[in-house]
């Protein structure tokens, strides 16, 4: 495969993971076993991903004070940003933070274009266009009955979307001037060393789930989530961030389908405009 069309390849490897993750990652949630928890099952899924990256490159990490200073960075946006989202839904609205921190592709897209001058087609801008508003419509949830506490919860969402939208703009920037697998291995070590942080917010007087639907399961459907982490590294390397942050955003678009499928429920409107978006999105970036 040419390099110049590998970024296709990885963007599509992670977002059908990521969209598979998302459709199966409220099993362990459901039976039991805190999210927050989760996450440190996740940074742990993070290990063998990385121990493969790095036995490829024959263990030959990026250590330069400009590689270490640029690899954290990403590594702490990315898992800093998922324990504040964690934080912001204890009091906010499901309903408004996840189609607003969708959106963060944007912040790449912006950095992307005035900082790396990153350029592309017409036709890519439709695309790029039509995949933020499907990305929008498919992270939409119906409002619920959860109470809604102060104005907190919309300091983080605003954090979380500065964070990952900042994440892949970094990813892509750190690309030109290390291993992508150097990146990938820091991404790695600050997911751990966020791990108690996590274990901290966890709520341990509620009845955890230990068994095979908690820590085992999650721990098989996080492996997902590493892998499309790995393979996003990746993509950022041989695409542009302005093209791959957009595809990748998509993945709801997997979730909702094999939801549809899984829980037998009927999309409404929204959801419906937003898959339709999507599969538009999907076929004018990947051509």
């Amino acid at each position: 495969m040419k390099k110049l069309h590998s970024w296709l390849f990885y963007a599509i490897i992670t977002t059908v993971f990521w969209g598979v993750w998302g459709a199966l990652i409220e099993i362990p949630e459901k039976a039991g076993f805190p999210a927050t928890l989760g996450y440190v099952i996740w940074a742990l899924t993070m290990i063998p991903c990385a121990a493969i990256a790095l036995y490829l490159v024959k263990w030959k990490i990026d250590k330069d004070k400009r590689s270490i200073i640029l690899g954290s960075a990403v590594g702490i946006l990315g898992a800093g940003g998922q324990l504040l989202l964690f934080q912001a839904l204890q009091d906010g609205p499901a309903y408004i933070i996840f189609p607003f921190i969708s959106l963060s592709p944007a912040l790449t897209i912006l950095l992307s274009v005035v900082l790396l001058k990153e350029k592309t087609s017409f036709l890519k801008w439709i695309g790029i266009g039509t995949a933020l508003i499907a990305i929008f419509f498919l992270s939409y949830q119906e409002p619920g009955t959860s109470e809604v506490r102060g104005y907190v919860w919309l300091a983080f969402s605003v954090m979380v979307f500065i964070a990952w939208g900042l994440q892949a703009f970094i990813m892509k920037f750190s690309n030109k001037t290390m291993k992508a697998e150097s990146i990938f291995f820091y991404m790695a070590l600050m997911g751990l060393l966020l791990a108690p942080l996590a274990i901290w917010m966890t709520d341990f007087s509620q009845s955890i789930n230990w068994g095979f639907k908690g820590p085992y399961l999650a721990a098989i459907i996080h492996v997902l989530n590493a892998v499309g982490a790995l393979t996003l590294v990746y993509a950022f390397r041989y695409g542009k961030a302005i093209i791959v942050a957009p595809l990748t955003g998509l993945a709801p678009l997997i979730t909702i389908i094999l939801s549809l499928i899984i829980y037998s429920v009927m999309p409404g409107p929204i959801l419906i405009i937003g898959l339709i978006l999507a599969v538009v999105a999907i076929f004018i970036l990947s051509v």
